[in-house]
Parts: structure tokens; C-alpha cells; sequence
């Protein structure tokens, strides 16, 4: 006798939940019930989903479940920032950061375990790849910390939602997981489940060129690109992806994802990297990139953001002078530049800092072995 496998909920946007209740012998309305008591009321227990036929809850005790991610540890900065680990086998944990501001609160998901494409400035990418998170792992980072959140004394006043922002900025290349990350935005920008906006709702990539106009198709929300040098010959040691997508492809594909975004820019982030980056020749390079003397702009904002320096990169922050000196160059060639403020290093949960405990599946720290070290400012 075959026994049936029970149906993880969490992985369904709500066409999914549709197609589900529909195969259990109910209407579209009982899912999108089903959908509610999941995502707004985070309740996993079909029991006390009051407004559901006893008959629907009988089959769900026999067909479903709702598993969120078993927690390993909670970390809170000083500055308020919350770091989680969680458990999501196999020896692998991912990491989801919190970042509470007076007039937000932003939400950093992570959408693999590890990541491959190896920058030489993140820490994720020095613990090598395992694999890709399911959408239910995905939509569970969210899930957790909206309805964790809603429970805390400091929170729960609020009559809003607590995440009124996320970024698919965490561990991984989101693009990289296509499959599995746009039910995960369909659940995120749902009016049904979370209710985000899509101007607040912001992938970043290294350059899935094939991807990015795909998401435009698909589930188009804010999208950044992690930039980090204005010529390939540098980027090709910062970011290895560009070797296959090199920067004039990425930026066309960027520039034909705006036909579909909420928003008329692309964000740039540019980690700045001591005599690697942050020279007069990249700032020249960089306004050549995205303001050239003739023909159109690139429609972007740069964010400039402080390295976070750990000790296998070999790698070192910029000075604040030079940041500022950067960053006023920029702003004198006419392009909008913000200075990303670091929040959560002292928990390690700032940007590049995220590694949780990958087993490294893809020998990245042999290859990483035979890589010549980055030197020469002029790259």
C-alpha cells in the first residue's frame, strides 16, 4: 500500500492553493480562506481555522501541513538589528536578517544555502554551495519573522504589518533559484498574504542576464544589481559571474527589466574595497559606465556600501575619507549616490557578512586556493 506524502502549504502561492483545494473537491474560496489563516494570522494548526468547513479541516489533517524552519539561534545587535539561523537539513542553516527603522522595517531573505557564484568580498560565498531553498523555505523567513515580531512586547502595538520591506539579499544568488523564488515574491506581494509593494519588494542579483528579463515577465518588483567595478577586467575577479555575463550585458538586460519595474531605476550596489575599487581611475571609469559623454544614461541610484572586512577575503574597508571622496565625485557627476549606513556588524548580519554553516559541496575554498590575489588598483 502506497502511503500518501503530506503537502507542505508554505509552497504554494495562492494559483498553487487554488489548484490544491481544488483537488481535495473545493472551491477557489476555501483556499484563499486556507491562504488567509496561513500568511496574515500565521496559524498552522487546521483545528483552529474557525471559518473552514469541518469536513476541508478533516482533509487537511490528512493531506497538509504548515512546517515553519526549525530555529538553531537568535542574535540582536546593539542598533536593534535581529540575526536567525535556522535549520534547513542536510547540515546546512541560512541566515535572515531584521533591520528595524522609524519608518520601516526591511526583512533580508536568503534564497539558497551557500551560494555559487563566489564573489571575493562575501563571506556566503567563501562557505561554498550547497543548494537551492524550496519556496516554502523561502517564504518561511518571512513568515517567521512577521508573526515572531507581531508577539514581541516592542512590536505588537503596531496595528500594520512589522515587515513593510523585503530583500532578496541574504545567502545566494536569487536568480539562480528562479523556480522556486517567484511563488515565493507571488506570496510576498499577495493582498491575501502579506500584502508587500512591489517598490518594496527588491531582488538583487550579480547579473542573471537570461533571468532578469524573465522576472520582469513574471513577478517584476525593485531590482538591484551588485555591481562593484566599472570595467570587466576588475569585476571578473570581484564578482566571477561577469566572465559569462560580462557589464555591458547586464546593464542592456537591466535597462529592458525597466519596461516592467515599479520603479524607473535600477539600484547599483558597489562594495568599496581599500586600493581595489575605490580609486580616482574607478570613479572615473564608473561615471564613463553610467553617464558617457554621448548617448543616454544608465537610470540608476548607486549605493555605496562599507565593506565588512573577515579575514579570508584579504581583503580591507575603505577609509571614510575616500567613501566620502567617492561618494562626492559621484554626486558631482550628476548620478544619485546614497552611502549605505552598517547596521548589525557586531552580530555579524551586515551586508556580505551571512554564512551560517554550509557544508561546502562545490570545493570553493580549493579553488579559492589557487586564485593570484587582487592587487592592482588599475584591475
Amino acid at each position: 500500500m502506497q502511503v500518501q506524502q503530506l503537502q507542505q502549504l508554505l509552497e504554494f502561492d495562492r494559483e498553487g492553493m487554488i489548484e490544491f483545494a481544488k483537488g481535495l473537491g473545493e472551491k477557489p474560496f476555501r483556499a484563499t480562506q486556507l491562504f488567509r489563516w496561513i500568511h496574515q494570522r500565521g496559524m498552522t494548526d487546521f483545528e483552529h481555522m474557525s471559518d473552514l468547513a469541518k469536513s476541508l479541516r478533516e482533509k487537511l489533517s490528512t493531506t497538509a501541513f504548515v512546517q515553519p524552519l526549525s530555529l538553531i539561534s537568535e542574535h540582536r545587535a546593539k542598533d536593534g538589528v535581529i540575526k536567525w539561523l535556522f535549520d534547513v537539513g542536510q547540515s546546512n542553516a541560512i541566515e535572515t536578517v531584521y533591520i528595524p527603522e522609524s519608518d520601516r522595517g526591511t526583512l533580508c531573505i536568503s534564497s539558497q544555502a551557500g551560494c555559487a557564484v563566489g564573489c571575493t568580498f562575501c563571506s556566503t560565498g567563501y562557505q561554498g554551495f550547497s543548494r537551492n531553498l524550496t519556496t516554502a523555505e523561502i517564504i518561511a523567513q518571512l513568515w517567521f519573522a512577521e508573526h515572531t515580531l507581531r508577539k514581541s512586547p516592542e512590536y505588537n502595538a503596531r496595528e500594520n504589518r512589522i515587515i513593510t520591506n523585503v530583500v532578496m539579499m541574504g545567502m545566494g544568488e536569487p536568480l539562480q533559484n528562479y523556480t522556486h523564488l517567484v511563488p515565493a515574491l507571488k506570496i510576498m506581494l499577495d493582498d491575501h498574504a502579506y500584502g508587500l509593494s512591489r517598490r518594496r519588494t527588491t531582488v538583487s542579483t550579480s547579473g542573471v542576464v537570461p533571468m532578469i528579463e524573465r522576472l520582469g515577465l513574471d513577478a517584476p518588483v525593485a531590482l538591484a544589481l551588485s555591481l562593484h567595478a566599472p570595467t570587466d577586467a576588475l569585476r571578473d575577479e570581484l564578482v566571477p559571474l561577469n566572465r559569462k555575463y560580462p557589464i555591458a550585458e547586464v546593464l542592456d538586460a537591466c535597462k529592458g527589466y525597466l519596461r516592467y519595474a515599479p520603479r524607473d531605476f535600477v539600484t547599483l550596489e558597489y562594495c568599496l574595497l581599500d586600493g581595489v575599487n575605490d580609486q580616482e581611475v574607478h570613479i572615473n571609469a564608473l561615471v564613463d559606465l553610467l553617464k558617457p559623454s554621448k548617448g543616454p544614461g544608465f537610470p540608476c541610484k548607486i549605493n555605496l556600501i562599507p565593506f565588512n572586512p573577515f579575514k579570508e577575503s584579504g581583503l580591507k574597508r575603505s577609509s571614510n575619507a575616500q567613501i566620502k571622496r567617492f561618494s562626492d565625485a559621484l554626486l558631482d557627476a550628476g548620478l544619485v549616490c546614497t552611502v549605505r549606513k552598517t547596521r548589525g556588524e557586531d552580530i555579524d548580519a551586515a551586508c556580505g557578512q551571512l554564512a551560517g554553516d554550509i557544508q561546502d559541496r562545490t570545493s570553493i575554498s580549493e579553488r579559492r586556493a589557487k586564485v593570484i590575489p587582487i592587487v592592482s588598483p588599475l584591475s
